[in-house]
């Protein structure tokens, strides 16, 4: 793979630097962009529905799941940076370059951080992407995407890899896709992003700096209202100086099976619903769990409903886990269910919604079954923008409030509850840490979690997103000695 990776690396820069001789829109926000929509990815599953996350109005968080071809017909270019989406390298453009790239300007602020009594932190991060697609005819791909993490502050610590990097191949990978007896089949090797179930279980991780991406394969095919993806992949282990130190982890694996049934768009009078069953395996030679570290291997067995009906937006989701970890068997269970209805018909009208999650806990400190729940590699933001929390031992019920009070900007705001499913388990964080001594102590209530984003789309390209938290800690992390704490973060984001 590394071989590979800093060849394909390695092109994409040379390709860059000479396209742009050759000249060449949305504000992105984390959920999408508003911009002329692209043509759609050539698929005869819903492309909506076929596993790489949402693309709104052309832009996707992946930017590989985009397609520009729109953008063959100079009519509909705009100005000279989308002439950059549709590069033809050949006279008739069957072989042609697709470019992109994001810089983001972000700032944290966050007291007590880690949730102990002392000097608050403040975060000056930056972020810089440049991505080059690839396609050779309508069958071969090649795509390859570069990025820089930068950091300064106060009271920083020692950075991640994934706030400080000099320089990462985020992704590099072949791909080869053809149509059999009208399933569409295809196979991707390399490093990619992989979101390809809940978001609450495998996510690329955008609040990162750098991204999370695996590397191995993945391959599916397609029918009208049926599909299936396979995948075996190993998880991008970073170093912070250069490409040469991003390995694949010879220490996790994650592969498994998604299948996915888009139901009849005529029922309850229209919608758009999608039932997405999964098994997964996650292999783990430096498993950790209240202080040991041995191998562990966990299945995934589950299933995830989602979609629209009319004004109702659902996103449920249940898994078991089983498996081993050392001596302990493994026996936990999540159970995700969102929903939003909107009051009105318009996309921009306010919404209304509530989420209630239950992922149990128990036996991470004790004898007995491991009941702690886990997941991949999620959304690690959903439960707290300070990353304080995550869907291990973890019960939350949160309403939430969306309003666009104008056109171009969406506020959120959003009340949680949280409490222990064990009380002889720990609190944990979303690196999957615990409080040190919540195991110890029998209250069950974690705390409650006030939450406010809001972003404004201030120009096609351009957006600033705003987020405010106050964890309002509980029994379970006072006694054992923690505390409080406010989270503030802005950033502005420029993309095409």
């Amino acid at each position: 793979m590394s071989y590979f990776a800093r060849a394909l690396g390695a092109t994409a820069l040379l390709t860059l630097a000479t396209a742009v001789q050759a000249q060449t829109s949305v504000a992105p926000t984390e959920s999408g962009q508003t911009r002329n929509p692209a043509m759609p990815t050539v698929t005869s599953y819903p492309s909506a529905a076929a596993g790489n996350g949402a693309t709104t109005n052309g832009f996707n968080l992946s930017r590989w799941a985009e397609d520009w071809r729109v953008m063959r017909d100079p009519a509909k270019r705009d100005d000279v940076l989308d002439r950059l989406k549709f590069l033809p390298l050949d006279g008739d453009g069957d072989v042609y370059l697709t470019l992109s790239g994001e810089l983001r300007l972000r700032v944290n602020h966050t007291t007590n951080p880690n949730l102990r009594e002392v000097r608050a932190q403040r975060q000056d991060i930056n972020r810089i992407v440049g991505g080059a697609d690839l396609h050779v005819g309508p069958h071969v791909r090649a795509f390859a995407e570069i990025a820089h993490g930068g950091i300064s502050g106060v009271e920083l610590g020692a950075p991640a890899a994934t706030l400080r990097n000099d320089l990462v191949l985020q992704q590099a990978f072949v791909e080869g896709n053809a149509e059999i007896e009208g399933v569409a089949v295809g196979v991707r090797y390399g490093r990619q992003e992989f979101t390809d179930g809940p978001n609450l279980l495998v996510s690329q991780r955008d609040n990162n700096t750098i991204r999370y991406t695996l590397n191995g394969v993945r391959a599916w095919a397609r029918g009208s209202r049926v599909r299936a993806d396979l995948f075996d992949l190993k998880p991008t282990q970073y170093g912070d100086l250069g490409t040469d130190d991003d390995v694949s982890d010879p220490a996790r694996r994650f592969s498994g099976v998604t299948l996915g049934f888009a139901a009849p768009t005529g029922w309850f009078g229209g919608s758009k619903l999608y039932v997405d069953p999964f098994f997964w395996r996650r292999r783990n030679t430096v498993g950790a769990w209240g202080g040991r570290i041995g191998p562990a291997t966990r299945y995934f067995a589950g299933v995830h409903a989602w979609g629209d009906a009319g004004p109702l937006t659902i996103d449920w989701t249940v898994n078991h886990q089983y498996g081993t970890y050392i001596d302990q068997d493994i026996d936990a269970w999540q159970v995700f269910l969102a929903q939003t209805w909107r009051i009105g018909k318009a996309k921009t009208a306010p919404r209304v919604g509530f989420h209630v999650d239950y992922a149990s806990g128990g036996g991470g400190y004790g004898d007995g079954k491991l009941r702690d729940a886990y997941a991949p590699f999620g959304n690690n933001i959903y439960y707290s923008y300070g990353l304080f929390l995550t869907p291990s031992n973890l019960i939350a019920v949160a309403p939430n409030l969306t309003v666009s009070p104008f056109r171009s900007v969406r506020v959120t705001a959003e009340y949680q509850l949280t409490w222990r499913d064990s009380t002889t388990d720990a609190v944990y964080r979303a690196n999957g840490q615990p409080f040190a001594g919540t195991q110890l102590i029998r209250d069950a209530k974690i705390g409650d979690v006030a939450r406010l984003q809001a972003i404004w789309s201030i120009t096609p390209r351009l957006s600033f997103t705003g987020r405010y938290e106050h964890l309002a800690a509980g029994p379970s992390l006072t006694r054992a000695g923690f505390k409080s704490s406010d989270f503030l973060a802005g950033w502005l984001s420029f993309r095409f």
